[in-house]
């Protein structure tokens, strides 16, 4: 049995996604505009969640943006920059396969940026944020996360399955070593950019499949759409599994 075969003789997923299909006919009708952040530690399931998102949208309308490392150019420009440049057009979906928030965790654990560049990025991204939205731009920003133990199997997988070697990098050797250094910069993140107008969504992870349908769930349930509900599917995200957090604290 194919991996797509199991998903599409699932019910509950067909329902999530019948759910998506209407919020994104909505999105397209009202020329709205729809940013979904996916981060979390190194292999955490941040693509096979956002390949879960996409799979039966009109490919016309949403774009997955992964950007690689920056340019000689891109380094010097505003962070941000290139960042804004992939933001949704009005009717458009986007995808963040990891974003600015690079700088928040990942390029201070591995020495990637000085710690003025971190400390200029917590001042910063809140304000965009914030001009962004009032602009209009729906943002959800989601993290996915496992324990120690979880994220050492992952990464052991993918040192031997040949179909997902080439997700295996430098910065993914070192996540182990560097867990409680990740645990910090995490927290400090979720301190200084999780607000009311733009929270963090943590999403317990360990079970990639019932947390790649919260994570839909979660979306679902918080934006409004023509029919939402029509399917009679759960669309209250499981509050075991999804996580609201601003300032640090959670609810």
């Amino acid at each position: 049995m194919t991996l797509y075969h199991s998903i599409e003789n699932d019910p509950e997923y067909i329902n999530l996604q019948t759910e998506l299909i209407k919020l994104q006919y909505e999105i397209i009708e009202k020329k709205e505009r729809l940013l979904i952040i996916f981060e979390g530690r190194d292999s955490a399931g941040k693509g096979g969640a956002i390949m879960r998102f996409i799979r039966f949208l009109n490919p016309r309308f949403y774009r997955v943006v992964a950007l690689t490392k920056p340019t000689d150019i891109e380094r010097r420009q505003w962070y941000f920059q290139r960042y804004i440049e992939n933001l949704p057009n009005p009717g458009e979906m986007v995808f963040f396969d990891r974003s600015w928030y690079n700088r928040a965790v990942v390029e201070p654990v591995m020495g990637f940026c000085t710690e003025a560049q971190y400390h200029l990025f917590l001042k910063q991204v809140v304000s965009l944020e914030n001009m962004l939205i009032e602009d209009g731009l729906k943002i959800v920003k989601l993290w996915f996360s496992i324990n120690h133990e979880e994220q050492k199997r992952r990464l052991e997988e993918r040192k031997i399955n040949p179909l997902i070697q080439w997700k295996l990098s430098t910065v993914d050797i070192q996540a182990q070593l560097k867990w409680d250094d990740y645990t910090h910069y995490k927290n400090e993140m979720f301190k200084h950019t999780g607000t009311p107008q733009s929270p963090w969504i943590s999403i317990k992870g360990n079970n990639k499949d019932y947390a790649r349908k919260e994570a839909i769930r979660y979306v679902l349930n918080s934006m409004s759409y023509t029919k939402k509900g029509i399917t009679g599917e759960r669309l209250i995200p499981d509050a075991d599994v999804v996580t609201i957090i601003t300032d640090g604290n959670s609810y």
